[in-house]
């Protein structure tokens, strides 16, 4: 069988101007490419454009050259950008503590090759996990983590996703608190929250949900920022719930929303549909 084509998918964006579109898919046209999918955005009240473009490069080019003169291009048209290969697959480090429905889902998921990418570590802060993430062939790494380690124990956090060469971190429900110093030091990072943000964040959010009577509750995949459950988010979704469900029955609707949220939102970022615009994000479908 013949080796897939190499394709660069690139996200950009910048001040709109007429003429965008064009350009790009002018520059690819130029240098042999054949664009496969392209979608863009405006944004009318900032005059922000976004653009997501995937293009096979032409047989015999240099990918890794390739995207360093696309951003390069990028930057001349006032554009700011970054560029993923297809040869290069993304390294996966997952966070967990305790809670293991979205651990054993996206495992699952990868291993039957829904996740372009490689899964390379279970990081967590207890052991209890620690047989199933054999089971399933992955290295298994117990950090312990307390209020007097916290700083130590992030330094051998930090130490190992680069021994690794991670690209991306998936907290898994893992219950802790990552520090600004670790976000800043670190590879992105996907955290699932239990509750459709910006309601109910911190802890508890079925508790606090219950405690309101709400009629639906949520689930929300955001890239970790500094300020807790703050950071741009990725994906959502919600089920409705009546006043006969109590926080058990929350807790069990919520984890399938969480499940399929925390899914989505890795999915997404590792085909690149995701950019980052301040606290916003653009997701292209």
């Amino acid at each position: 069988m013949s080796a897939s084509p190499l394709t660069l998918v690139a996200l950009l964006y910048g001040p709109d101007q007429p003429g965008l579109v064009a350009k790009v898919s002018g520059w690819i046209f130029e240098r042999g490419g054949n664009i496969l999918h392209a979608d863009q955005h405006r944004d009318m009240e900032a005059g922000v454009f976004f653009q997501r473009v995937e293009w096979i490069v032409a047989d015999g080019a240099d990918g890794e050259a390739m995207a360093k003169e696309f951003d390069a291009y990028a930057r001349t048209l006032g554009m700011q950008a970054t560029v993923a290969r297809s040869d290069r697959r993304p390294r996966v480090a997952l966070f967990v503590s305790k809670f293991d429905h979205c651990f054993h889902d996206l495992i699952l998921r990868w291993k039957s090759g829904e996740y372009a990418a490689d899964f390379v570590a279970v990081v967590s802060n207890h052991a209890d996990l620690a047989e199933a993430a054999r089971g399933y062939g992955l290295p298994y790494y117990h950090i312990s983590v307390t209020a007097a380690t916290k700083a130590e124990a992030e330094a051998r956090q930090l130490a190992l996703l680069k021994d690794l060469a991670v690209d991306l971190v998936v907290m898994a429900r893992y219950m802790q608190v990552l520090s600004a110093e670790f976000l800043t030091a670190s590879c992105p990072v996907i955290n699932i929250h239990h509750s459709f943000l910006p309601a109910f964040a911190g802890g508890r959010p079925y508790h606090q949900a219950y405690e309101r009577g709400v009629k639906l509750i949520g689930a929300t995949a955001h890239y970790a920022t500094a300020v807790l459950d703050d950071g741009p988010i990725i994906q959502q979704d919600v089920a409705r719930v009546t006043h006969r469900q109590d926080v058990s029955d929350l807790i069990r609707l919520g984890r399938d929303l969480e499940r399929l949220v925390l899914a989505q939102a890795v999915r997404a970022h590792l085909e690149h549909r995701v950019l980052v615009y301040g606290k916003r994000t653009v997701v292209f479908a």
